[in-house]
């Protein structure tokens, strides 16, 4: 009940607040200035294309061979991503192949485990019987109730 004039409580001002739309004029400005697109806005810097040095060829002759660059080549505005220190990317296995073989690794190990249960023995050996059952000892219906003293 209380949860529920909370709610019908709060949905007016909800409502509200959606249907009236503000827009700062910093906002307004952002978005006309997306249109002008302005190929030269790096100051007419030349960026080479967006390459990561990972594949670059590590056996050619490189001026810079940790970094694999020439004397004088434009470094690209995003270098701290493109450079050799950067997180390599992992491009050896595809995505498909990847589940594949972990859809492969998951119906194996299952097998595996569904022909160990069909031939794992249940027990390792024959229970132990003993001459009463250990019926006394183990509280069954024959055995003396708790607290029960013969002596007296």
């Amino acid at each position: 009940m209380l949860a529920q004039r909370l709610l019908s409580r709060r949905l007016p001002q909800v409502a509200l607040r959606s249907t009236v739309p503000r827009a700062s004029f910093s906002q307004v400005r952002a978005l006309k200035a997306a249109e002008n697109d302005d190929p030269l806005m790096n100051g007419g810097y030349q960026n080479p294309p967006r390459i990561k040095r990972q594949f670059r060829d590590p056996n050619a002759d490189w001026w810079d061979k940790q970094e694999r660059r020439n004397f004088g080549e434009p470094v690209h505005e995003e270098n701290e991503i493109l450079g050799v220190f950067s997180p390599e990317q992992y491009t050896h296995v595809t995505a498909r192949k990847g589940l594949l073989q972990l859809g492969a690794f998951v119906v194996t190990f299952l097998g595996l485990c569904g022909a160990v249960s069909l031939f794992y023995p249940d027990k390792p050996s024959a229970p132990r019987t003993f001459p009463d059952g250990l019926e006394k000892e183990l509280g069954g219906p024959n055995a003396l109730p708790v607290g029960y003293d013969p002596r007296n």
